[in-house]
């Protein structure tokens, strides 16, 4: 007999968005939603469709571009915000709308400046309103877990008599406890007397490292959603990892009553891709898609590992996607070939000359360096300032010289707006020195808080991918280059960066409200 279905709701392109620095374009959120729906994920978030117009614009292109799983917009028990989040999601074929207040004493009387009885009539009128669009509503208790509990009851019984079908009761700030909160839960749905007309619903943010066990506390507990992201991706210390939470419930079948509909195959591929927009690399030893998830050094353990697969690990590394990892492409591999591979990942082109584009590159790179991984064909789409922008900054030619005892030099080349400029500088390293030398020439005024150098693949010859984020006037962008010279790579992630600055593509932070 099958068990009951455990539903996943990704909030990667919501939630996971507000991490500072990982704001997504919109072609980058149809991508990241298009490899949730391969993994058929239930419920993809969007975005926050009232809090701009470039959050609006991307619910609305994911909600065209998805067939399979029901999209969801987040909003305020506000009648503007749900208003905006049903026209964002016209196009879906499954719309959600998930709405939200805080319930807690001290986000009331602090925050929304209400008193409980007002809090109560709002959240049943959002529920209300939002039904005027789908009978697919979620409604969330923002600090659910130090909300107090008679009122809890009190709300959730309402919104249910509203029409709500989902009720969410997020660890908002990370302080749950597993034991607590799952008794939290039981002794909720156990308490409220319309409990079985809803599915109950967890979001835990990561603050204190607990995410995923008070998520998977709650499952246990009666809980049949759980809200999390790719990578674990999220606002501070994070949200529950998605992958973490599958393969917890997919291994310990002895254990969990539930089970989900998750491809995990495409885990490791989503994994990579995510990590390649946000420019968050994965740490190696991260649970399931860290690039030591599955390696043994010790020698014992390699014993074991050989002689019998399960007697140290507990899961297969293909089940997850790892197999993936295998080279399948190099320097004599034809057009049709690389499309399909990319094709496979997720990757698919709007017109045939964006595929030549790309082939050109993987062309050039196979040139370069002999195996061509999945992460490189990764890093040809990604690392391609591809978002239609306008390259006001090119680099034409550069040269840095650095040598022992001596301070780093670099010479290059801009092109300008159309105007070739020349410029010179020394730095502390050889890329402190290009960086220099190019803002000797733009001026950006833009401030660098960040720079992350990331191996693709392995060996010698392997591309490094760089982050470089720059925030100026209150705009975060992140500007990704990647080459086989990391100073080459890091001159192309600032200058792209300094185009999406420019081009106004970049917008700012989405950090707003929310669960």
């Amino acid at each position: 007999m099958s068990k009951p279905k455990l539903v996943i709701f990704d909030t990667t392109l919501r939630d996971g968005e507000q991490s500072p620095g990982a704001s997504m374009t919109r072609d980058e959120k149809i991508r990241i939603a298009k490899m949730l729906e391969k993994m058929q994920v239930d419920v993809i978030e969007a975005g926050f469709a009232i809090a701009s117009q470039g959050d609006f614009e991307s619910v609305r292109a994911v909600a065209k571009a998805v067939k399979d799983s029901t999209v969801c917009s987040l909003a305020r028990a506000v009648d503007a915000d749900i208003d905006r989040a049903a026209e964002a999601l016209k196009g879906a074929n499954s719309a959600r709308i998930h709405t939200f207040i805080a319930t807690s004493p001290i986000h009331m009387k602090y925050k929304l400046k209400m008193e409980p009885d007002a809090v109560l009539a709002q959240a049943v009128h959002a529920v209300k309103r939002a039904r005027n669009y789908t009978d697919n509503v979620e409604f969330s208790l923002e600090d659910g877990s130090r909300s107090e509990f008679d009122f809890m009851c009190k709300i959730v019984e309402a919104v249910i008599d509203a029409g709500a079908g989902t009720i969410n009761v997020p660890d908002t700030v990370g302080y749950g406890e597993p034991g607590e909160y799952g008794a939290m839960f039981r002794h909720l749905i156990e308490s409220v007397a319309n409990a079985d007309k809803a599915i109950f619903s967890t979001h835990c943010h990561n603050d204190l490292g607990l995410a995923v066990a008070n998520s998977l506390s709650a499952v246990m507990n009666g809980v049949r959603q759980i809200e999390c992201t790719i990578n674990g991706l999220g606002e501070r210390a994070g949200n529950a990892s998605l992958e973490e939470v599958v393969m917890a419930v997919r291994t310990r079948k002895d254990i969990f009553p539930v089970e989900t509909g998750i491809v995990t195959e495409h885990i490791v591929p989503t994994s990579r891709l995510v990590s390649s927009i946000t420019g968050f690399p994965v740490q190696p030893n991260k649970a399931i898609v860290g690039a030591n998830a599955f390696a043994h050094e010790s020698g014992i353990h390699q014993d074991g590992v050989l002689k019998h697969r399960e007697t140290y690990e507990i899961m297969r590394a293909e089940d997850v996607g790892w197999h993936a990892n295998k080279i399948v492409l190099g320097k004599h591999s034809g057009r049709a070939a690389v499309k399909a591979r990319f094709e496979e990942l997720g990757i698919t082109f709007d017109s045939q000359d964006a595929l030549n584009q790309a082939f050109a590159r993987f062309k050039d790179l196979a040139d370069k360096k002999h195996e061509i991984f999945d992460e490189d064909l990764h890093t040809l789409i990604s690392g391609k300032a591809n978002e239609n922008i306008e390259e006001h900054y090119l680099l034409v030619d550069m040269h840095v010289c650095s040598k022992t005892g001596e301070k780093p030099v670099a010479q290059l080349r801009l092109q300008v707006r159309g105007q070739d400029l020349d410029a010179e500088a020394e730095g502390s390293g050889p890329v402190d020195a290009v960086y220099k030398a190019i803002e000797s020439i733009v001026s950006s005024g833009a401030e660098q808080l960040l720079y992350s150098v990331n191996a693709i693949t392995q060996g010698a010859d392997a591309q490094g991918e760089v982050t470089v984020r720059l925030e100026r006037d209150g705009v975060i962008v992140n500007g990704i280059g990647s080459d086989t010279d990391i100073v080459s790579a890091s001159a192309k992630a600032y200058l792209h960066a300094l185009n999406l600055l420019d081009s106004g593509t970049a917008r700012s932070h989405p950090q707003r409200d929310g669960v």
